[in-house]
This record gives C-alpha cells, sequence and structure tokens, in this order.
C-alpha cells in the first residue's frame, strides 16, 4: 500500500522536535541497537559471507533513491538486446552479514520494517550495515542477490534467473536528476532505457489489470522563517523504477509457486461497499468516473498536481487495505493468491535493508533457482513471519497516522482562528454537520464540524481553523 510520505526538508524547530520525540517515546518505538547487537554487526561489516558470491564487479550499476537515502536496497544495469531488453537488478544481501539465531537476527524480528519519522528514520539494521557495509553505494563492492530478467520487445518476461555475485554500483541518481537527464536527452544508455521498459511495463499493468498509485508525498517545508504543508507530486522515473521492482517482485512469485514454497504479499478485491464509498468521494472532488468506466482507468487519468485528484489518490489508498503476507508450502497456493492492485501473483523481495521479509524471499528464490530445498532456517520462521510482518505493518501504520496528525497540528498551532478554502470530500450520514475537509495550502485532510447546517458535499467551503493542539494531535475545523 503507498504511504503517506511525510519528511522534513530542513531541521525540526523545538517545539516540533519535541513533540516528535514524545511520539516515539509513547509508542515504544526502539531506540539504539543492544551493545551485543552493535558487536555483531562490527563483525559482520568487517567480514561478510561472501564465500559463495561470483564477482559481477564489471557491470555498471547505478542507483536511484530520494537524495538524502543511504540505505541503498537496489542498482540496476539496464541493456537493449536483439530481441527485447536485459534488466540486471542487484539487490542487498543482507544474508551475507545477518547470521540466522544471532542477535542482529533477532533484533531485525523485533524490529520488523524500518520506521520513518519526519526528523529522521529508526532502522531495521544497524546503520554500520544498512548505511554502509550492505548498502550498495557507489564506487564500493557490495554482496548483492543479483537478478537477471529477460524481457521480449513489448516488455513480457521471457527468462528469469538469480544468483549471489559481488556488485559495483557507478553512480547514484535521485529521481529529480534521473529525469532531469531522461528528458534533456543527456542519459546513458541504460537510463534512458529505464524510459523504455519503465513505459512498456506500464502498458504491460495495463494490460493485466493492474494499478499502480501515484500518491503525492507530503512534505514539511521551510517557508519564511517558519514551517509548512506542500505535496511533492511523484516525477514518471518514480513510476518506471516502481516498476522494475515490481517486475521483480512478480518473477520471484513465480519461482517460488514452481517450486512450490514461498510467501507472497496478497490483497483481497476491494468489496463493493469500499468502491461505493469510493465514488462518493470521487463525485465530492468532481472526478469524473462514468459507472462503465473501471476504477485502475479513472486513476490512470488524474494527475496529482491538481489540488483535487491529489487528495482523491489519497482516498484511493482505502481500497488497497487487507493485503498480508501469506506462506505456502507443498505447491499449495493460498486464496486468494494474488494481489489485486498488482494483478498477478506477487512478493516483496526488493527492500531487505529496510524489511525483514524480503531477506527470507530471497534464499527461497536463490533456493528455487538452484533446485534445492530451501535453508532450514528459512522453512523454520516461515510460519511466523505473516504475523511479524502483520505487525510491524500495524506499528509503521501507527507511527505514521500519528506524525501526521502530530505535525499538522504543530505546523498549525498559531494559526488558530484564520480561514482557509477548501474541498468537503466527505459528510457523517447521521452528522450532516459533521465531515471531511480537504485543504489545498497547507497540504491537509482534516475534519469540520460545529455549523448548523449540512456540510455541501463535493463543493468549495471557507473553513476556519478552530483547533490545534500537538499535545492531543488534533486539527479541527468549522465552517466560516
Amino acid at each position: 500500500m503507498p504511504r503517506r510520505h511525510l519528511h522534513m526538508t530542513g531541521a525540526a524547530d523545538t517545539t516540533l522536535g519535541t513533540a516528535l520525540r514524545a511520539l516515539r517515546t509513547g509508542l515504544g518505538i526502539p531506540g539504539e541497537f543492544p551493545a551485543d547487537v552493535l558487536a555483531e554487526a562490527g563483525r559482520a561489516a568487517k567480514d561478510p559471507d561472501v564465500s559463495a558470491h561470483e564477482d559481477a564487479t564489471d557491470l555498471p550499476f547505478l542507483t536511484i533513491d530520494p537524495p538524502t537515502s543511504t540505505d541503498l536496497d537496489q542498482a540496476m544495469y539496464l541493456e537493449r538486446r536483439k530481441h527485447g531488453f536485459r534488466v540486471h537488478y542487484a539487490i542487498a544481501d543482507v544474508a551475507a552479514f545477518v547470521r540466522p539465531g544471532g542477535a542482529l537476527d533477532a533484533e531485525a524480528h523485533r524490529r520488523v520494517t524500518t520506521l520513518y519519522f519526519p526528523d529522521g528514520k529508526v532502522p531495521l539494521h544497524p546503520t554500520l550495515l544498512s548505511e554502509g557495509a550492505a548498502s550498495l553505494l557507489p564506487g564500493e563492492t557490495r554482496p548483492a542477490v543479483l537478478w537477471r530478467i529477460d524481457l521480449d520487445p513489448e516488455g513480457r518476461t521471457v527468462t528469469t534467473e538469480v544468483r549471489r555475485a559481488l556488485v559495483r554500483s557507478r553512480v547514484k541518481l535521485d529521481y529529480e536528476e534521473a529525469q532531469r537527464q531522461i528528458d534533456r536527452g543527456t542519459a546513458e544508455g541504460p537510463l534512458a532505457l529505464l524510459r523504455d521498459i519503465g513505459r512498456l511495463r506500464e502498458e504491460r499493468e495495463i494490460a493485466r489489470g493492474g494499478i499502480s498509485l501515484n500518491v503525492p508525498e507530503q512534505e514539511i517545508v521551510e517557508h519564511a522563517g517558519s514551517y509548512g504543508l506542500a505535496y511533492r507530486v511523484p516525477l514518471p522515473a518514480d513510476g518506471w523504477n516502481a516498476q522494475i521492482s515490481l517486475l521483480t517482485g512478480m518473477a520471484a512469485a513465480r519461482l517460488m509457486t514452481e517450486a512450490g514454497t514461498g510467501i507472497l504479499r496478497t490483497l483481497p478485491v476491494a468489496p463493493d461497499g469500499a468502491v461505493a464509498r469510493l465514488r462518493l468521494s470521487a463525485r465530492a472532488l468532481r472526478i469524473d468516473w462514468p459507472h462503465h468506466v473501471p476504477y485502475a482507468e479513472v486513476v490512470r487519468s488524474l494527475d496529482p498536481r491538481k489540488g483535487s485528484h491529489a487528495a482523491f489518490l489519497q482516498e484511493c489508498t482505502t481500497l488497497l487495505r487487507g493485503a498480508g503476507y501469506t506462506v505456502f508450502d507443498h505447491g499449495e497456493l493460498p486464496t486468494p493468491a494474488v494481489h489485486a492492485a498488482v494483478a498477478e501473483l506477487y512478493t516483496h523481495c526488493t527492500a531487505p535493508l529496510r524489511r525483514l521479509v524480503d531477506r527470507y524471499a530471497a534464499e527461497l528464490c536463490l533456493a528455487a533457482v538452484a533446485g534445492d530445498e530451501p535453508p532450514d532456517w528459512v522453512r523454520e520462521a516461515l510460519p511466523a513471519l505473516p504475523k511479524e510482518m502483520a505487525d510491524g505493518t500495524r506499528r509503521a501504520n501507527t507511527v505514521e497516522r500519528g506524525c501526521v496528525d502530530l505535525v499538522e497540528a504543530a505546523l498549525l498551532k498559531d494559526r488558530v482562528g484564520q480561514v482557509f478554502e477548501s474541498y468537503v470530500i466527505d459528510v457523517k450520514d447521521h452528522e450532516p454537520a459533521v465531515g471531511t475537509v480537504h485543504i489545498d495550502d497547507p497540504a491537509i485532510v482534516a475534519r469540520v464540524e460545529g455549523g448548523t447546517v449540512r456540510l455541501p458535499l463535493g463543493e468549495r467551503l471557507r473553513v476556519r481553523l478552530t483547533q490545534a493542539d500537538p499535545g492531543s494531535a488534533k486539527v479541527l475545523f468549522a465552517p466560516a
């Protein structure tokens, strides 16, 4: 499910920084790593297990990540072939550093995912590994799980191989720079091919009925000595890069299902009631959604640069709730087995520095290609992984909600009494004077109540900020 991203472009002020620290404490978020974990990480960083790794340092990989990211899970090298394309996709090999049953392993199972706060992150692994020895940093030789996926001229998968290898990334790009080079025609061959392959994979996604949500990223930005909220609209390069990860996740799912043992990322089809509610939101935001037009087609028609479209894209994420992880063995696939948004068998395998399950998926795929049984430590961990991931994802969602509420309250606390322009995007059935509004500037969705007449669903409404309390993380508006 796309996350409601929220990050700062500058240092937190005293009030916001203090509130974020209190939020960490209140949610019981893990702090520093225990001494034995750090000691094991230090030893692993100096002496990773690379005995099974081939030398692939001749391939000129590149990475595309946010500009400040140093925990680099993925690197790619793309080639045009006589009959299509070849995707080389290197994924950080965390298993080269984490010993099954050791202190690092146990701590990773306790943390499950990297947690993101506006002013920093709480990593899954010690930064000595996640931002150092295991990260695919440019100019450094690193152990990786190396995928090679051949595509036909239309972008369909033809063959898949995966092996352990030593790789060396040549350059780290951010999305904006990658997009600039592609648009100006100055991108070298592999980067230019990202557009070509990305577009082909987007066409394949449309053909199979899948959908990717280009949900704008909510940013805290410095402005005139204070802070505000704004949206960062995803670039085409964001989507093309994501298509390479989706391609690999689908290839991994196929390998595991063919071998008969694995773990899938699954999502049931959204119930009719959820779709009906989303149609009401579309009408409220004046999004044209004829009854004969599929949801995916409507989403692809949206422009996330428009405020009403950005609000609707955020609402669309409600149809992706219910995703989970499902283990299967002895060839018996779960029900459902498909991820409804991907519209295909799919698994998470491309972010092992930040997500626990990906390390296990990689091992299952390596065993499948080699024709081997999965390692004992993988098979023993599989039954517990879905619940561990569910608990970790729930905690990440709680962090996300808490951060959004807190940041909005902290940044609006000095604007109580001011009037804002908004759209009414939801009205309570039994309390028609209570509902939800989407405000373009600052970029927030908030509760409105206190009026005496029915809120005008789908209409513009001027609202007055009546409460913004960082202590309770509550923001409230009333009709002006």
